[in-house]
């Protein structure tokens, strides 16, 4: 029997008034708030008294030369310290996320945020939406009745940042073995990829085909992301010379996507069609 999903009512404050710069986002009836800091407000963010405290934190940006974005998560007695030491250190970053508690009587410990960094560290790497690179941080011990109350933390901001912009744990593939009907294919001279189109662009899955050679008129743009996929590793070369996908990937969109796995331009809305061949165009649009 399928649930049906459960609402949430998060409320998001603008300490500075501005759409763009500081938030504060929070589940109305959880205890956990997500301080968004842009990397220009980081002096904005030391008047907050939220970011002093013991937390746990995540660094976003994105290299111009790697197909995915990249992320390091950390944690800190007070993590605005730890934010102006990263400003001065760490040049990736262009936006934090600091996660603290809203009940002076029950503060995160230092055991606690190790916790959730281990546990966040793991999750990317599973995930695979991001790129990671650091040092693999240290389980602490955690009781397991304390356990069970961090892994519903987590279920919270995991909300959170999805809510701000960053589905850092949520899995690109949104259908499951039985959902057969809505998966899309893409085939031309013997090679097959197979994806989903979801609310985030499309998704080809791992498996899938991807042409070896591009054609001349090819847009340099998708050329470059074709090579930048095969020196990331997210596509790999077969001993007989032709290129399949070692991973989920999630394109903008359904032509970007068909570009890629074809080398070339490409109008993914009829390139992609179901198993009884009728169009993405046809079925979703």
């Amino acid at each position: 029997m399928n649930m049906k999903p459960v609402g949430r009512t998060i409320q998001i404050f603008l300490p500075f008034g501005s759409p763009r710069g500081v938030k504060i986002a929070e589940i109305t009836n959880r205890t956990v708030q997500a301080i968004y800091i842009p990397r220009h407000e980081l002096h904005k963010a030391a008047e907050r008294p939220e970011v002093q405290n013991v937390g746990l934190y995540f660094l976003f940006g994105q290299n111009a030369e790697d197909s995915k974005p990249q992320v390091y998560v950390g944690e800190a007695e007070n993590c605005m310290k730890r934010l102006e030491q990263h400003h001065k250190q760490k040049e990736f970053w262009d936006a934090a996320v600091v996660f603290v508690t809203n009940n002076h009587q029950n503060q995160f410990t230092k055991t606690d945020v190790k916790f959730l960094e281990h546990l966040a560290y793991q999750e990317v790497g599973r995930i695979g939406r991001y790129k990671i690179d650091q040092t693999i941080p240290t389980l602490s011990f955690v009781p397991e009745w304390r356990q069970v109350d961090l892994a519903d933390i987590f279920d919270t901001l995991k909300i959170l940042l999805s809510t701000l912009g960053y589905p850092l744990f949520e899995e690109m593939r949104k259908t499951t073995a039985e959902d057969e009907q809505d998966v899309f294919y893409c085939r031309a001279k013997g090679m097959e990829a197979r994806g989903e189109y979801n609310d985030e662009g499309f998704v080809v899955f791992k498996g899938s085909r991807m042409s070896a050679e591009t054609t001349n008129s090819t847009h340099q743009h998708f050329k470059v992301i074709r090579e930048t996929l095969i020196k990331d590793g997210i596509v790999t070369q077969n001993v007989d010379g032709g290129y399949v996908f070692a991973e989920d990937y999630s394109f903008p969109s359904p032509s970007q996507a068909a570009a890629i796995v074809l080398g070339r331009n490409s109008n993914g809305w009829k390139e992609w069609k179901s198993k009884e061949g009728k169009t993405l165009d046809e079925l979703r649009r």
